[in-house]
């Protein structure tokens, strides 16, 4: 099993461009399991793709329209793109000052089981939430990491949405960090009502140090995951 992780950082990026990108690391680690079958010496690739999108709202394969609260001309007066696509979840938004992570992982070099692939994700953004004093939690039945849940004032800091398919991985989390939370109030976020987000920035009263969050969160995944990050 291969558990070396190629991380790439894209830095921004269009979401179209990023998500095509995806497709093709995705697609060729599929080609490479096909060609695995006659020849086992075939090792398949996993990678790891840190990005920041300009404006931008995405709304999964199961998620209602509705909760999209802009018109075509509204969207453009804000600058932001919409894009329905081909994950799990309902609608988020992404932006400046939002990290965003796109693993895309042959997890038959990890484990076979999509519950605990999530459960990872969301436990390296816990441990990094408490390496800034920040007790994130989980919310039972809505993936992502949360602040405050049972409370008035829970709160998402970071949402998950993800694909797989022959045990590949591909989309992944988005944990805001210095991002303008006032994007969110176009959409009714993960079609979840009545609860908040929030940011780093917003939590701590500062603007945080972006790179230093990106090489908490990968530090963590490695040791979560046992995998060797190989850094392009």
């Amino acid at each position: 099993m291969n558990k070396k992780v190629q991380l790439q950082n894209l830095g921004r990026k269009d979401y179209k461009e990023t998500w095509d990108y995806q497709e093709e690391l995705f697609s060729s680690i599929v080609a490479d399991k096909l060609q695995k079958r006659s020849e086992p010496e075939i090792e398949t690739a996993n990678y790891f793709l840190f990005v920041e999108h300009p404006h931008v709202y995405t709304l999964g394969k199961s998620g209602d329209f509705s909760n999209l609260l802009l018109s075509e001309k509204q969207l453009e007066a804000k600058g932001a793109t919409f894009y329905k696509i081909n994950r799990g979840g309902d609608i988020t938004y992404h932006g400046p000052g939002q990290i965003v992570g796109y693993p895309i992982l042959d997890l038959e070099n990890f484990f076979t089981d999509i519950h605990k692939y999530l459960r990872l994700l969301e436990e390296a953004i816990i441990m990094v939430l408490s390496d800034y004093g920040l007790k994130g939690v989980r919310s039972d039945g809505e993936t992502g990491v949360w602040l405050d849940v049972g409370t008035p004032f829970a709160r998402k800091i970071c949402a998950m949405g993800v694909r797989a398919s022959r045990w590949v991985t591909m989309h992944g989390f988005a944990l805001n960090v210095n991002a303008d939370l006032g994007y969110f109030d176009n959409i009714i976020p993960c079609g979840i009502r009545g609860k908040g987000v929030t940011s780093l920035h917003v939590e701590l009263g500062r603007a945080v140090d972006e790179l230093e969050v990106q090489q908490k969160i990968i530090r963590y995944f490695s040791q979560l995951f046992e995998a060797e990050i190989i850094f392009n």
